[in-house]
């Protein structure tokens, strides 16, 4: 017991010298950037891969035992003169950003964006209590409606920039990544504007999250539009439900109309139904060569493709009914 008494306090010292200790930073100044959602262990790591500190263990435990792991601010960060290990840990933890950081990730809805925008304090909040359509006006788009129009990606900003100029950046990238794909879209497509290449790049994004199926789902929804089929995609008919969604999918939101049941009307969704990553809207305007017209999940997030309805049906058993 005493010797346990002993080390605790060995060690104790250890990290109170090591805390006050400046660290030799070469050269000066250096940026870093904390990407959203960064934990200490892996913040630790960057910093002695980047020659800022000598001992990525020392660090972590260091900030572990002062409980600052849990609260570092994303952003780029200059060190421009010598700091302690405990200055630094301070540092990150107040969030002395050069620029700060928010992430859209692909696949997020409208109102997903609205609640990292939210979430960042170190963003000037303009857009709060603006409705959607005064939210577009503002940052200068044409369409009436937010869904699907913004890049998935993470965004840089100084410190109390407006959120409109994030979304304004994003919007932008949005418009720009899906004209340039549009300009080199294969012959023949079902769509008659970059818009509703959009739509069914973000219908794409919802059904699949393995990457190399994204052409292929294309490819069976640009089928089932030129034969005038129903897309009967699941993830329409949730988006359409909006918050009366509670996990469960039942046959009756299948039969109940709204302007995003694809399995009611024909033809595209009114709007997108969430952010598509460059990928998926890739995948819209080169779907993949196939006479497959219907897919089910195999439930490891993959899909088994069939041409007739025989096949799905067969698939369908295997796959759902069985489990």
């Amino acid at each position: 017991m005493l010797l346990g008494g002993v080390a605790v306090l060995v060690l104790a010292g250890a990290l109170a010298w090591y805390a006050q200790r400046p660290l030799a930073i070469e050269p000066l100044p250096k940026t870093l950037t904390v990407a959203p959602g960064m934990h200490l262990k892996r913040l630790a790591a960057m910093l002695e891969r980047e020659g800022v500190i000598g001992n990525a263990e020392a660090f972590w435990l260091l900030g572990r035992v002062l409980g600052k792991g849990h609260a570092l601010r994303a952003g780029t960060y200059t060190i421009d003169a010598p700091l302690t290990p405990l200055a630094l840990l301070d540092k990150f933890e107040r969030g002395e950003v050069t620029l700060a950081a928010v992430q859209f990730i692909e696949g997020w809805a409208w109102r997903d964006v609205r609640a990292a925008l939210a979430a960042q304090p170190l963003l000037k909040h303009d857009s709060a209590g603006m409705s959607d359509a005064e939210i577009m006006q503002a940052i200068g788009a044409d369409e009436p409606h937010p869904e699907g129009l913004f890049f998935p990606d993470t965004y840089l900003f100084a410190p109390h920039a407006s959120d409109l100029q994030v979304l304004r950046r994003a919007y932008r990238l949005q418009q720009e990544k899906l004209a340039a794909a549009w300009e080199t879209r294969a012959p023949n497509l079902p769509y008659t504007t970059p818009y509703e290449a959009l739509i069914m790049a973000s219908i794409v994004e919802k059904e699949t999250g393995a990457a190399f199926e994204r052409p292929q789902i294309a490819g069976v929804f640009v089928n089932r539009l030129r034969r005038g089929m129903r897309l009967q995609t699941d993830p329409t008919v949730i988006y359409g439900l909006g918050e009366r969604y509670d996990g469960n999918l039942r046959r009756v939101d299948l039969q109940t109309d709204t302007p995003y049941n694809t399995y009611t009307r024909k033809g595209l969704p009114p709007t997108p139904i969430a952010m598509p990553s460059e990928a998926a809207i890739r995948a819209a305007l080169h779907p993949a060569p196939t006479d497959a017209l219907y897919f089910v999940s195999r439930n490891d997030g993959t899909h088994v493709f069939s041409a007739t309805l025989e096949a799905h049906n067969r698939a369908v058993n295997e796959h759902q009914r069985r489990r």
